[in-house]
Order: C-alpha cells, then sequence, then structure tokens
C-alpha cells in the first residue's frame, strides 16, 4: 500500500495501531509519520518503530493522505483547527475517540472532508484488536475497503450505524481492561492455593485466550460452551453457582452501563 500515514498524537493506542500496521508489513515504516508535544514519547516511538516522528502536526497533516486523530477527545476541537487549512482536499480523516462524532469533526473542519469514526482498541498491538467503524458519505467503496483493510491488519473490524458507536466503547474498547481484571484475580486466586505467579498469569491468560477464540471459530452460543464445561455435580457448576450468587452478569452488564454513559455525556459536552 502506497498511502502515506499519519498519526496526530502518540499516545497508547496510537503506538498499537502503528505497531500493528508495521508488523502486518500493509505500510512501509517511512510512510507514517507521528506527532505529539511530549518529546520523550516521540523518541521513544521513533526508536521503537523507526518511523518518521515531529513535533508539529502541520507536518502530519500536509505529508498524509490518511490522517489518525488520537488525541484526547477534549484537544480535537484546537487541533483540528490549526491543521485544517493543511489537510489534503482528498485526505481521509480518522478518529478514535470516545464521544467524538461524525458531525462534530465536519464542523470542525468547516468544509466537506471525508470522515471515519472508529473505536479500536489497544490488542491491536499484538494483531488481535477489534474496531467499530463508520464513514461518512464521502467516501467511495474503494476508500471504505481500504479503511477496513488497514484495521483488519491489526484485528479485526466491524462496520457498524454511528448510531450505535456509543455502545462500542463498553463492549470492546474498554473491555480488555475488565478481562485483564478477571485475569489477575484467577492469576491471584491460584497464588493464593500456591500456584507461582508466572504460572498462574499463563494459565489463566490463555485459558481466557482459548475461551475467547471457541467462541469465535465455533459460533457456538457461549451458554452452550459453558455448559460444556459444566459436568453434573463437578467443580465448574459449583463455580459457576458462586458468581451467580455474587452478581457476576450483573456487575459487568452494570460497568457497561456506566461506560455507555460516559461516552454519551462525552459526546453531549462536544
Amino acid at each position: 500500500m502506497n498511502k502515506k500515514i499519519g498519526f496526530i498524537g502518540c499516545g497508547n493506542m496510537a503506538q498499537a495501531i502503528i505497531g500493528g500496521l508495521i508488523t502486518s508489513d500493509l505500510i512501509s515504516f517511512d510512510n507514517i509519520i507521528a506527532s505529539d508535544i511530549d518529546s520523550e514519547k516521540l523518541k521513544t516511538t521513533k526508536d521503537k518503530y523507526n518511523i518518521l516522528t515531529t513535533n508539529n502536526n502541520v507536518d502530519v497533516a500536509t505529508f498524509s493522505d490518511i490522517i489518525f486523530l488520537s488525541v484526547k477527545p477534549d484537544k480535537y476541537k484546537l487541533v483540528i483547527k490549526k491543521i485544517k487549512d493543511f489537510v489534503k482536499d482528498d485526505a481521509i480523516i480518522v478518529t478514535i475517540a470516545a464521544g467524538i462524532d461524525i458531525s462534530f469533526t465536519e464542523k470542525c473542519f468547516q468544509r466537506k472532508i471525508k470522515v471515519v469514526r472508529t473505536m479500536p482498541n489497544t490488542p491491536s498491538l499484538v494483531k488481535e484488536g477489534m474496531s467499530a467503524i463508520s464513514f461518512n458519505d464521502l467516501l467511495d467503496d474503494n476508500e471504505k475497503e481500504l479503511i477496513l483493510k488497514l484495521f483488519e491488519s491489526f484485528g479485526k473490524a466491524e462496520v457498524i450505524d454511528e448510531s450505535l458507536m456509543d455502545i462500542i466503547p463498553s463492549i470492546s474498547g474498554s473491555s480488555p481492561a475488565y478481562v485483564y481484571m478477571l485475569i489477575e484475580a484467577l492469576a491471584d486466586g491460584a497464588v493464593l492455593k500456591g500456584l507461582p505467579r508466572d504460572k498462574a498469569y499463563k494459565l489463566a491468560a490463555q485459558s481466557v485466550l482459548g475461551a475467547a477464540k471457541m467462541v469465535l471459530e465455533t459460533n457456538e452460543h457461549p451458554a452452550v460452551l459453558k455448559d460444556k464445561v459444566c459436568s453434573p455435580g463437578g467443580t465448574t457448576i459449583e463455580a459457576i453457582y458462586e458468581l451467580e450468587k455474587r452478581g457476576f452478569r450483573s456487575a459487568i452488564i452494570s460497568c457497561m452501563e456506566k461506560c455507555t454513559q460516559k461516552a454519551l455525556s462525552m459526546s453531549k459536552n462536544m
């Protein structure tokens, strides 16, 4: 792919995407540029990925065919104001922040601009990302296919209606954090019973990975897969009973509801 890709902001999410793009061999490192106000972060990014770096966002705007805006939501308006007159007419703007809708981005540019609203997650760094994507009506089918190809280079991608985008942080954007807590809790429980911590983390993490892969590859309902592990009168059903008593499902749904409420409030405050 000969497109030039730019990142304004090179925090954790941007670095996850950069790492995924480079390891996929889809984009050459010299066709990627990133900017940031943090010089140390720029140096770390340069050393790790050997991409072009700059502390000037305009450099990214003039260089790039596709621009990822990977700054905090409250910085979008200011960043766009400074680059909007330097962005190429046919450039594609990709947003990755919760609460930033397509109409907001279009209004900030004050002209017709191709906009893609996305919500990727940090497992993109190990090419197991999950990204939700919405397009405005200025992208043609080839451009949409190109964006999907970019995102699928570091995981899976799903096109959704933008009206559903504020739900996405709770189920895929933020959910890796919930899973890390689950893995940590599983490991702590094993350590409590004497298992060495390094082995506990490996056993827990691989079990979570395997369970997720079973859902994706068998297409069986998670409840069916759960039932196959639960022997009558066995250890697993005893553990499930305890989780149900302690409100495991309701706790997950409640945390997702809070996450969605936060995303909606951020969108309203833009």
